[in-house]
């Protein structure tokens, strides 16, 4: 018996329920059927409408910045050397690097003891060959004066032949007389010969003493000058760096011990490619005057300076493509040589071409125009230059229309959108609200579907109320209340339509 009663009780709480739910379902189906008729309007398939930054293509003459990377380096530099092998005596004070020098100021000695003894050996020598040089000078005038007594002597022994022969003309000298002349006369020949040559051999060591003296004083100002490469002074002013030099180290003859650059004799050293190259000739293919902007980026500040093509490579490194320009700093200041600096050149002015974003540029190289019925089209373009994040196009065609400034994967060509005109900067154009005038009937069923909306905040909905009460109403407040934003429907519309 009690089985029985639970059972009945059970299947009494079953059908209870049942009943329940479709009570529920019923006035469920009933709202939405009330829904649909007080509205008139049964609900839809709509377009999706995309919303867009837009941008005007506007033609204009546009000079392009060529980009580059490069290196500074000095255009005078000096490499500190040891002239002479030896112990360093002494170091200028401050001789480290970063260091400031000025032309002319010592900067290290080196035991001079070495070179002064040989300067004094030298000078030795010299005295010695100035000596020979005397004695032999003295010895050329004496053989002269025996070249001239040997020829007096001969003269006179030509005169006694004569005489002796004027005499064995008479007969009164023998002929043994007369052959005894001839001897003595043949014998004063020889003698002025054999003093003619004392005389050349006297001049010949002339010579050769007057060239001992020349390579002794040759001697003697090359140990002045090695006694004098014993201090090495500063040939201009500038910055010490890569110092390796202390008081009493033993150098070697040419061994670099520190280096000068010229702080105020700057450029920088920059690889363009070949077309980048070709875009900065001129008709005649030289180089073109142009200026340049160098930058130097320290830790997000960014020194600058202005500067001015000087030259280009003459040859490609093996290995290597482009080609390699040179820029000289005019105001160097902040700057170092192996700084990795930007480098900005100015190209030649480009006419009817326009500056727009990349992003408005497709993968196919296209853009999307914004027709007159908000719709997109896709047309090719010409993309010329790019300047950082932006590109220089061909601007003749698309003169004074609209284009999609970022292109998304879900747009393409046939899409409706409603544009957000923007400027080439990015700032946005005031946009001129659309207005609409109602007739009574149509006003009327705006502000009931306004009321209805529970959903909307009080202040927001009388507000919205107070502007379909005006003669003009926005497009745009309408267009959003007929596509449901004043049913008394979902929260999620009421967000949108308070902002309206």
């Amino acid at each position: 018996m009690r089985f029985l009663t639970r059972s009945l009780v059970a299947l009494l709480l079953a059908s209870v329920s049942v009943g329940a739910l479709g009570y529920a379902g019923f006035s469920l189906v009933s709202a939405i059927q009330d829904r649909n008729a007080a509205t008139g309007r049964q609900a839809a398939g709509r377009e999706r409408v995309f919303t867009v930054r837009a941008v005007m293509v506007i033609p204009a003459e546009i000079s392009p910045t060529l980009s580059a990377f490069g290196e500074v380096r000095t255009q005078r530099a000096l490499e500190l050397r040891a002239p002479v092998g030896g112990r360093v005596l002494e170091v200028a004070q401050g001789f480290e690097d970063g260091a400031e020098v000025t032309e002319g100021q010592l900067l290290f000695r080196i035991d001079p003891a070495d070179a002064a003894s040989a300067l004094a050996l030298a000078q030795s020598d010299l005295s010695r060959a100035g000596a020979e040089l005397r004695d032999a000078e003295r010895a050329l005038v004496l053989a002269a004066e025996d070249v001239n007594a040997a020829e007096a002597q001969f003269d006179l022994r030509d005169r006694a032949l004569v005489r002796r022969q004027g005499l064995a003309e008479r007969g009164v000298s023998t002929e043994a007389a007369l052959e005894e002349a001839e001897l003595a006369l043949s014998s004063a020949r020889q003698a002025v010969v054999g003093r003619r040559q004392a005389q050349a051999q006297a001049e010949a060591r002339v010579d050769q003493a007057r060239t001992a003296l020349e390579r002794q004083q040759i001697s003697v100002d090359e140990a002045q000058r090695r006694l004098d490469d014993t201090r090495v002074y500063a040939s201009f002013s500038g910055t010490l760096t890569d110092v390796n030099i202390v008081e009493g180290r033993i150098v070697n003859t040419s061994e670099q011990l520190a280096r000068i650059i010229d702080p105020t004799s700057l450029e920088v050293s920059v690889r363009l490619s070949t077309a980048q190259y070709l875009r900065l000739l001129d008709d005649a293919g030289a180089l073109r005057d142009t200026g340049a902007e160098i930058v130097l980026d320290v830790a997000g500040f960014e020194i600058t300076s202005p500067g001015r093509v000087l030259r280009a490579s003459a040859t490609v490194e093996q290995g290597q493509s482009g080609r390699r320009l040179f820029v000289e700093l005019n105001a160097p200041r902040g700057f170092r040589p192996g700084d990795f600096v930007t480098l900005r050149l100015q190209e030649p002015a480009l006419q009817d071409v326009a500056l727009v974003p990349a992003s408005a540029i497709t993968a196919r190289g296209e853009v999307l125009v914004i027709q007159d019925d908000n719709r997109l089209a896709a047309t090719p373009v010409n993309v010329l230059r790019r300047q950082g994040d932006d590109v220089i196009i061909e601007a003749a065609e698309l003169a004074g229309r609209e284009v999609v400034r970022e292109v998304t994967p879900n747009l393409g060509s046939g899409f409706q959108v409603r544009p957000l005109r923007e400027n080439a900067d990015g700032t946005p154009v005031p946009d001129i609200a659309e207005m609409v005038t109602l007739d009574a009937g149509r006003r009327a069923q705006l502000i009931a579907q306004v009321a209805e909306n529970t959903g909307m905040p009080e202040q927001v909905r009388a507000r919205m109320i107070a502007q379909l009460s005006e003669d003009q109403v926005p497009a745009q407040m309408i267009e959003r209340i007929e596509n449901g934003g004043g049913t008394g429907g979902g929260r999620g519309r009421g967000g949108p339509m308070g902002g309206g």
